[in-house]
């Protein structure tokens, strides 16, 4: 099983990137995907999560209306698009498989750090 975060960086307050998550090894259009982060000296939580067929997502309130998670079955990938960025998301973004049989297993995350 793997799951292999990307597409993180530093961006100015207000500003935007795309995480990708591609997996492998499970199967990715059978289940739910859930999209967490950490931020230095807190609990890793949940920010996003969507549907094995993308019908239907969930969003922190913290990042609601900001972020918005997005699937491609065909390429066993999940996506988060981050606009309007603010310092406090400043964290490892990771994403995970919470309901499925590897919901134990976990990539090694993309930083993302918001700052001017």
């Amino acid at each position: 099983v793997q799951l292999v975060e990307s597409g993180g960086g530093l961006v100015q307050p207000g500003g935007s990137l795309r995480l990708s998550c591609a997996t492998s090894g499970f199967t990715f259009s059978s289940y739910a995907m859930r999209w967490y982060r950490q931020a230095p000296g807190k609990e890793r939580e949940s920010v996003a999560t969507i549907n094995n067929t993308g019908g239907s997502t969930n969003y922190a309130d913290s990042v609601k209306g900001r972020f918005t998670i997005s699937r491609d079955n065909a390429k066993n990938t999940v996506y988060l698009q981050m606009n309007s960025l603010k310092p406090e998301d400043t964290a490892v973004y990771y994403c995970n498989a919470p309901f499925s049989p590897v919901k134990g297993s976990w990539g090694q995350g993309t930083q993302v750090t918001v700052s001017s």
